[in-house]
């Protein structure tokens, strides 16, 4: 499999990585005016075990490459789409990804099987504030409940779903102070991911995935893992 050398942070070929290996692929098309996603991106670039793919970056005509997307997601064990929240879904090209990766007889159908097992979840920025999501807010509905399209297509797949990772208001959280703490726990979700210290069974219930941070890495610091 060949990589763009920006896209992977580096593990030393002497110390043998024993953790899940983490594929984020990222969808901003105006990363210069991002906020939360670039600095988000960057702490992401630093981690051992992660594989972080701009898709805007890399395939800016929007041609994807089928089989290296194919053979990214089978080298990898989780699965993050991170992206801000377009229109109660996903940015352009990540819905392209998904029509044309997701192939019958690779990940779902008659021997489609390739995904069966890893887990997949959405790290999101979104505008509107927390209150918004809600049956009486703005949105009408939750941002869970909003992103089940994709839940389904996981569970399709075979996968784990767990709920977003979600930052609201994002277009305040710099002038807000918020930013920081998001990063922090950003690198929680994805350290925890990745060396197994994040209760999954328990995760997949929450309605956020940073809903109980704390909660879900005590619980399996306790051995409570799932």
């Amino acid at each position: 499999m060949t990589e763009h050398p920006e896209a992977v942070a580096p593990t030393p070929a002497s110390v043998p990585f024993l953790g899940r290996r983490i594929l984020i692929l990222f969808a901003h098309p105006s990363l210069d005016r991002s906020e939360a996603n670039a600095p988000m991106a960057a702490a992401a670039r630093r981690l051992d075990g992660i594989t972080f793919v701009d898709l805007y970056a890399e395939y800016p005509g929007s041609e994807i490459d089928v089989d290296r997307e194919q053979q990214r997601l089978l080298a990898h064990q989780v699965v993050c789409f991170q992206h801000p929240l377009y229109w109660y879904s996903t940015p352009a090209i990540l819905k392209e990804w998904q029509d044309l990766v997701l192939e019958h007889g690779f990940a779902y159908g008659t021997g489609g099987t390739a995904l069966h097992g890893k887990v997949f979840f959405c790290a999101i920025t979104a505008g509107g504030a927390a209150a918004a999501y809600c049956a009486q807010g703005y949105n009408h509905f939750t941002i869970r409940e909003l992103l089940r399209p994709l839940e389904q297509t996981a569970l399709l797949c075979g996968m784990t779903y767990l709920p977003p990772f979600a930052l609201f208001g994002a277009r305040t959280a710099v002038e807000e102070g918020r930013i920081g703490a998001h990063v922090a726990d950003w690198m929680r979700v994805l350290t925890g991911l990745r060396d197994g210290r994040l209760d999954i069974a328990r995760a997949a219930s929450q309605p956020r995935l940073n809903h109980d941070l704390d909660g879900l890495l005590d619980a399996a610091d306790a051995g409570v893992v799932g």
